[in-house]
């Protein structure tokens, strides 16, 4: 019997390797400093790791419940009310996932359809727009206003039309940094009142902000509570991004919605950690000073490299530093950005990756969420430029 290859169809025949696994392999092969992918090289609390331990002795090994562990239920809940005055219910209005990713992608697939357009604010993040794909959706990107990366809600207005479905919010905004101000919210509030669209709302950087500048959650206005997904990730407020554990807050309508397709692709996530988690958000200090914890890296990364001859652009929240290079070089920032990882010993992501049209300018983005001396070794080679 001969068996012949077919060609499968893609779905996603536009997407490769991401510039992420590229950037942290040349990295490794070139003995570089990694300042590309976002995570600590840092260890989390040791009284985490000690809850995890304690669970699994303890016999909190089998599955969990779909939506979560109740403990952990009953204290984000108790979090989201004291940070943002809002109120959700404990046993439909939450769920626990497998990182934000998994929650992003599960609140894409409950309610986008074939043709449905969901708005993406650009740069962005790299999962939204494949998701909304696989879905049947056509992704309308907006360009944020550069340099301060805020939005236009003249162009947003223009390309609302009836197949409108969603649009979504980052904020803090990785990997420009921004965030969103009052007046977002309310220009948010008056086309969620005036069209039948949905949010979707990706805060994991919610504790990272700068500058005694606020995070405002869209939890926080009652008008968006009401028509959007809200995700969260423990990853980016407790070090432990490779343990992926984060949640999704949403009217019960809307939950009702992500628990169908959730339970079919997951249904339930690790359940010693789930309790782990409950324990340690009992330290309401771990979290409530995360900001003053990241700006001081921030702060000691942009002191170390102040005399560079790269341009240092604002940082209002997020571990993420863009850094102009235009001073320097005209080259395209993919080529530069391999360039300094293989000849100077420095990774960092290309900015213009984050844009669908592949936007080029001569920026790079370096993660500071790093020991002090990653930071001094980084700042050295940077200098050197």
């Amino acid at each position: 019997m001969i068996i012949t290859k077919t060609q499968i169809q893609s779905k996603l025949p536009e997407v490769g390797r991401t510039i992420f696994s590229i950037m942290t392999g040349l990295a490794k092969e070139n003995n570089a400093i990694n300042l590309s992918q976002g995570f600590p090289d840092f260890e989390c609390d040791t009284q985490l790791v000690d809850w995890c331990h304690h669970f699994m002795q303890k016999g909190f090994n089998q599955y969990a419940p779909m939506n979560g562990v109740q403990e952990l239920r009953e204290k984000i809940i108790e979090k989201t009310q004291k940070i943002y005055a809002a109120n959700y219910d404990t046993n439909t209005e939450i769920c626990i996932t497998a990182g934000g990713t998994q929650a992003i992608f599960t609140a894409i697939t409950s309610i986008v359809e074939i043709n449905d357009e969901v708005m993406v604010f650009s740069p962005a993040y790299d999962c939204y727009q494949p998701a909304i794909q696989l879905c049947g959706g056509k992704t309308i990107f907006i360009d944020l206003e550069f340099p301060n990366f805020s939005i236009d809600w003249g162009k947003v207005k223009s390309k609302i039309n009836t197949k409108t479905k969603l649009i979504i919010i980052n904020n803090p905004n990785n990997p420009a940094g921004s965030l969103l101000s009052k007046q977002d919210i309310i220009e948010l509030e008056n086309i969620v009142q005036q069209h039948k669209i949905y949010v979707l709302s990706d805060e994991v950087y919610e504790h990272i902000v700068f500058d005694n500048q606020k995070h405002i959650s869209l939890s926080s206005s009652e008008i968006l509570r009401e028509k959007s997904f809200i995700v969260s990730s423990f990853g980016k407020t407790y070090h432990t991004t490779g343990w992926k554990m984060g949640y999704c807050l949403a009217p019960y309508y809307l939950m009702n919605e992500f628990y169908k397709v959730h339970q079919f692709n997951v249904f339930s996530v690790n359940t010693p950690l789930q309790m782990a988690f409950a324990e340690i958000l009992k330290n309401e200090t771990l979290y409530l000073n995360l900001s003053t914890f990241y700006q001081e890296k921030r702060d000691y990364f942009r002191k170390l490299i102040s005399s560079s001859r790269f341009k240092i652009l604002p940082c209002n929240g997020t571990y993420f530093q863009l850094l102009d290079y235009s001073a320097i070089s005209d080259e395209q920032d993919i080529e530069f950005a391999k360039k300094l990882t293989i000849e100077k010993g420095i990774a960092a992501i290309p900015f213009s990756v984050f844009y669908n049209n592949k936007t080029d300018n001569k920026i790079l983005r370096f993660c500071f969420a790093k020991n002090e001396k990653t930071l001094e070794m980084a700042a050295e080679k940077i200098n050197d430029i």
